[in-house]
């Protein structure tokens, strides 16, 4: 007998770097997994989720570990947060422009061309945390230059159908203090937050899902 929709798992393809492979926390409490988990309460199976993610990426370095990867579309949700480590680097605007687009492109070519599928989260702001504080960095240049970077990956975002969702108000308000051992990364309990803010997305992209 034919599976049917309601007995498959849904798909889940989450792209990024530190902020999603989740440094300084367990693999259960990434924000990915947490969302997975919070679907399952509402009745959305969401099976095995495949990341590609490593601490420190910037958007070259994640279009080369898809590059030497095997991926067997179609996903049913693709989540991409990339471009902290491009503005700690101090790479150009122009460059992660055209580097995200091209990984826009792959994640869209995942979802099987249909870019209402894509969820772009906003780079939260490291500027605000312990670890910032504790190094005497320019906190207001590093907001400056994460609203950049942030501007640039909205507009290729929305302009492409895709959903953006902000958690950088996150990162700089309530949960700016909830960072993991390192006083740089969030803690579970931010991570938590950030779900917060993304699961109705989620959850409407995966209703309509097929």
């Amino acid at each position: 007998m034919a599976t049917t929709r309601a007995e498959r798992p849904l798909r889940f393809l989450a792209l990024g770097d530190s902020y999603t492979i989740g440094e300084g926390v367990d693999r259960d409490k990434t924000w990915p997994t947490q969302l997975r988990a919070r679907l399952h309460e509402q009745a959305v199976d969401v099976g095995d989720i495949d990341m590609v993610a490593t601490t420190g990426w910037t958007t070259d370095e994640l279009q080369q570990a898809i590059s030497a990867r095997k991926f067997t579309p179609p996903y049913s949700l693709v989540s991409l947060l990339i471009g902290v480590n491009n503005q700690y680097r101090g790479r150009d605007l122009g460059n992660y422009a055209g580097e995200l687009g091209s990984l826009i492109d792959f994640a869209v070519d995942m979802a099987a061309g249909d870019a209402g599928k894509l969820i772009l989260v906003s780079i939260p702001d490291w500027g605000t945390t312990r670890y910032a504080a504790e190094r005497q960095v320019d906190a207001a240049r590093v907001a400056e230059e994460i609203d950049s970077f942030n501007a640039i990956a909205r507009a290729a975002c929305l302009a492409r159908g895709a959903h953006w969702v902000d958690v950088t108000k996150l990162s700089r308000e309530e949960a700016r203090d909830m960072l993991a051992e390192d006083g740089l990364h969030p803690s579970a309990d931010q991570y938590a937050r950030w779900v917060t803010a993304i699961l109705p997305v989620a959850r409407s992209i995966l209703d309509t899902a097929n």
